[in-house]
């Protein structure tokens, strides 16, 4: 299998977990709704409404990878295997990544003191389980979409039965051959004989 295909199934179980994390990690520190919404509004996460609509894209190219997947295990390709580091490094880089950026645009200017935030470092502290996640099921995932394409390879696609063609016509049985109409007073066939 080419390994872009598992990383396609990767990056998106790793983005969604991340931004489980995310979402718990403002629910835990902030556990009142009208403040952690204006925490949020301040801190520019205007976008999460947005965020199904990208979960859903996501779970279509997760969809889309695994069965190109296990075309190519049907085709003898062998299945890649992930790096764990990226499940663990990844997730904590991009939720970094995304605060600075996320406060960046709302303020107009880089925030320095990003991390200092109280969701900062509980939000990377719930990257690493959630990072974990991700990493069991794109392997489960990936080994499901592995034995599906070898099951698929095995199965030989179904032949159309040609049925025995059907003897309306009894064989003929041998009779002798009849003799011809023009040799019957003759007696036999041949030229005819010269008179000289």
């Amino acid at each position: 299998m080419r390994r872009g295909l598992a990383w396609l199934v990767a990056v998106p179980l790793m983005l969604a977990g991340s931004q489980v994390a995310h979402v718990l990690a403002y629910r835990i520190v902030y556990p009142e709704a009208s403040v952690r919404l204006r925490d949020l509004v301040a801190t520019g996460h205007g976008y999460m409404s947005m965020l199904p609509i990208a979960l859903g894209v996501a779970a279509a190219v997760v969809v889309l990878s695994l069965m190109a997947s296990a075309l190519d295990a049907a085709r003898g390709s062998d299945v890649r295997s992930l790096p764990p580091w990226a499940f663990a490094l990844l997730p904590a880089a991009g939720f970094a990544f995304q605060e600075y950026i996320e406060r960046w645009l709302a303020w107009g200017f880089f925030p320095w003191n990003a991390a200092e935030e109280p969701t900062f470092v509980l939000g990377i502290a719930l990257q690493l389980p959630f990072g974990a996640l991700a990493y069991l099921a794109a392997r489960l995932l990936l080994r499901t979409a592995k034995r599906l394409g070898r099951r698929l390879a095995q199965v030989s696609p179904p032949r159309p039965r040609v049925a025995a063609p059907l003897r309306l016509v009894r064989e003929a049985q041998m009779l002798p051959p009849l003799p011809s109409l023009l040799s019957r007073s003759l007696g036999r066939r041949g030229p005819p004989l010269l008179s000289g």
